[in-house]
């Protein structure tokens, strides 16, 4: 016959087993189950990234490839989706708190990235570019940026922030309002910002004074993907496969081609 310390401390192990057996089973459940048992997709976006996801002031809807691929992905999946505001300067830490099950607003592949997300097959491949002024006295091609005295600004938590480490002679300036960039060149605190294809669009859409100067050569190509936490690697297979049925099917054709990306699409 057990005596009652005893079967306090045999109660209290089990009990012990059966959350740790709980939390376990929660854990390798992975996110494509919780997408089914919400069904919610829950997806990470910067609402300030032209033709990638932003929101467009005039209709006050989001737009751009990745929110219309969002719904492709959600459609498929058979859910409702949700979108989540996120930044550059902070994604990762959205993405490993479980904010959002992925990141879909053209995330670059980067090293410093892949330490703390997995991620999915590319579908956009951008190179880097530069924002000038159109009377700047000295920057008149791409390889007058690299110059003693010149100030080149990058938004900070961007891949431009890796491709400033090519410049050895040129100052860096890093900024975390993405608006900060432009304000700084048109004001004449700094020389150029660097920026990549959809968002260089942009600028030379909305503002007349800008200038865009391009690579003689490919300088910084980067490869863009979808994001999600690391070690799941059910639901990073489900993305692989949508990428490739999109791929197949022509819906990322489709939304490239809408959204002025088809440059920069990887279709094969």
């Amino acid at each position: 016959m057990l005596k009652a310390p005893m079967l306090n401390i045999i109660k209290r192990f089990l009990v012990t087993i059966t959350l740790l057996m709980a939390a376990s089973t929660a854990a390798s459940a992975g996110h494509l189950d919780r997408i089914k048992e919400t069904n919610t997709l829950r997806v990470c976006h910067w609402p300030a990234y032209y033709a990638i996801s932003y929101n467009n002031a005039k209709s006050g809807k989001l737009q751009g490839i990745d929110i219309g691929l969002a719904r492709e992905l959600a459609k498929d999946l058979g859910v409702e989706l949700k979108f989540v505001k996120t930044s550059f300067a902070k994604f990762i830490k959205d993405v490993q708190a479980d904010k959002c099950d992925i990141a879909m607003f053209g995330v670059g592949i980067t090293k410093a990235r892949a330490q703390h997300l997995d991620y999915s097959d590319p579908y956009l491949s951008s190179d880097i570019y530069a924002i000038v002024t159109k009377n700047h006295p000295t920057l008149k091609n791409w390889e007058d940026l690299d110059k003693e005295g010149h100030i080149l600004v990058v938004q900070k938590g961007t891949y431009m922030e890796d491709a400033a480490s090519a410049f050895k002679n040129a100052s860096i300036l890093s900024v975390v309002k993405f608006q900060q960039r432009e304000k700084e060149v048109r004001t004449g605190r700094a020389d150029a910002f660097l920026t990549d294809f959809p968002y260089g669009k942009k600028i030379l859409l909305t503002y007349d004074w800008a200038k865009l100067l391009e690579p003689s050569k490919p300088f910084w190509k980067t490869e863009y993907a979808y994001a999600i936490n690391k070690g799941d690697p059910e639901w990073l297979t489900y993305i692989n496969n949508f990428i490739k049925r999109i791929k197949i099917d022509g819906r990322l054709k489709k939304h490239a081609e809408d959204n002025g990306l088809l440059p920069i699409a990887i279709l094969d």
